[in-house]
This record gives C-alpha cells, structure tokens and sequence, in this order.
C-alpha cells in the first residue's frame, strides 16, 4: 500500500507588470499538493460506488415483447390444449423476453407456460428460445425428494424385494465365534453362536418400544376391554431370552393377534379363561290338578239312532 504525503507550496505572487506592484487577490498565498496514491486513502469515491449498488435495470424489449402470437403459438406446439391465456411478459436481459400463459393441466395449480423470445441487434426478427412448463410462486409442487432409506415404512417390503441392512446399523451388534463345546451346542443359536451379528442392547429396547406401544400392547381398544390379560392365558407361548419377561406369541386360532407378538398384559375376548357361565336352571311350573268333574251326556247327530233305542252289543242285531 503507497503512502500518500500532503505537503504545502508556497507560490510567490505574480505581478500585473514587470513592475512592482500589488500582489492580486486571485492568486492564493500557498496550495496543498497531495502525493503518492490517491486511491489509497479513506476517502469513499460515491461515483463508482453508488454505480456498483444500483445496477441499470433491464429495459424490456418492445419487438420482443408484441411476439404474443409466435409465443402463443411455440406453446402450443408443445402444450397443445393445456396452453391458456396469456398472463404476462418479462424482460430476461437485453433483447431477451419470456412471455407467460396459464396452464390448464389438471394439479398444476400456480403453473405456467414459458416461452422465451429474443432477437439480435438491430434486427426486428423474433426467435424461439425454449419452451417450458415452470412452477409460479404459488405453484402446487411436490414434496421434496427424499431418499428411499428415509421414506421407508413397516409393510413397504414385496415378494421378491430386498432390503440390505447397513454394516453400522446400531440395531445390530457382531456375534460370537463357533463353540465346539457340546453343551453351547444346545443354545449356541439362542446366545448368537453361528450368526454374523445379534440385536444389540439398543435394537433390543427399540423393538421393545415399538411392540409396546403397539395394537398388541396394554393400551389398544381391544386389551381394556378384554376380560383377562395374555399372561395368564393357556395359548400364551412365552418368548426366550431378555425379551420374555414380557412379550410371547399368541397361539389362539381364533384370536385377532394369532402368530403375532403380544405383550403379556394385552389381552381379548378369546382368552382361554373366558368360560361361558351355565344359565341358571329354571323351576318348572306347579301342575294344576282339578278333580272336581262334571259329565255331561251330549245328543246325536240328526239322522242317527234314537237316544232311547238301547244299542246292540258290539253293533250287532
């Protein structure tokens, strides 16, 4: 950075005359005269600075900007029947202009057709630039994109699907080596012998968490209104390990959770318990008993015999 050094000159005065005479007003006694770099002081320059703040707007094009009919006509070209009326038209630089028509496709609320035209210099003749179907700034747009590890949901996996399991997954936690003790044998798979990795300490809370809170945990509609809880249920098939302190499987055919997990103090109405409770026998009614009779001799049908003809034994003569 130079210095800059104000240094003051004393000028003589200079006479009218060869003459001596006064010394006139005009002329000042002495001046300041600055040397070095004069950019390199404080002092602002509001020319170039006010010119770098307000940069010169762009003047929209006037050719450009009655090529209503060519832009109409590019859009549909492209849009067809979806291409509306025209909304508006702006100036993209010198020369250079986009014209706007509303979109009538159906779930493109706040869209538009944009066609730009521009012309070259000195020129009065209007070109297509490019075609495009762009939102507004009040578009209906779509959500944004999100990778599909994170848009993963329960029951998005299909027959055939695969879903790879990352090797840092905090769920998962490395296994053990294989054992040739015959006794680890037996419950070498329930410890983890034999698998590349088991459920840590933070898939195992996870799991509990998420089965808890679930349909087959205490809160749903189904377990409060259940006349007993799943532990005390003869198809509760209790789980192993760390887990079957609380949940087990449901073993009922005609329970809602049949072959799922449940919590053992979720419950429903097909408990084994819930036994049908024995109507009451009901007392038969007393019998009425009438010995007090009356006999009452009834005539013939007209046309028979006489009632005083006494009858013939057994019918015959």
């Amino acid at each position: 950075m130079n210095d800059v050094t104000t240094r003051t000159v004393h000028r003589p005065a200079v006479p009218d005359s060869a003459g001596d005479g006064p010394m006139p007003d005009a002329v000042p006694p002495m001046e300041s005269v600055v040397t070095g770099n004069p950019e390199a002081t404080d002092a602002p320059r509001p020319g170039k600075a006010a010119a770098r703040r307000a940069p010169r707007p762009v003047k929209l094009d006037a050719v450009c900007a009655q090529a209503t009919d060519l832009a109409l006509q590019a859009a549909h070209e492209v849009g067809g029947e979806m291409v509306g009326a025209p909304v508006d038209v702006t100036a993209d630089g010198e020369r250079l202009v986009t014209h706007r028509f509303a979109a009538l496709q159906p779930g493109y609320s706040g869209w538009y057709w944009c066609v730009t035209v521009a012309r070259a210099p000195r020129s009065k003749h209007v070109t297509i630039n490019e075609v495009a179907l762009l939102p507004g700034s009040d578009a209906l747009l779509a959500p944004e994109w999100v990778p599909w590890s994170e848009r993963l949901r329960p029951g998005d996996l299909g027959v055939g699907d695969l879903l790879p399991t990352a090797p840092d997954d905090d769920r998962l936690m490395p296994g053990y080596v294989l054992s040739d003790d015959p006794e680890v044998v037996e419950v070498e798979y329930e410890i983890g012998f034999g698998r590349p990795r088991v459920m840590s300490r933070l898939g195992r809370e996870e799991t509990a968490e998420r089965w808890y809170t679930s349909r087959s945990g205490p809160e749903s509609d189904l377990a409060k209104a259940a006349p007993a809880r799943c532990g005390t249920c003869g198809f509760y098939l209790k789980l192993s390990g760390s887990l079957g302190s609380l949940f087990g499987g449901c073993g009922n055919l005609f329970a809602p959770d049949d072959g799922r997990i449940v919590s053992a103090d979720h419950g429903c109405g097909a408990h084994s318990e819930a036994l049908v409770e024995p109507a009451p026998p009901v007392p038969p009614a007393p019998m009425a008993l009438d010995d007090d009779l009356e006999v009452i001799r009834t005539a013939h049908t007209p046309g028979s015999v006489e009632d005083s003809t006494d009858a013939e034994p057994l019918g015959h003569g």
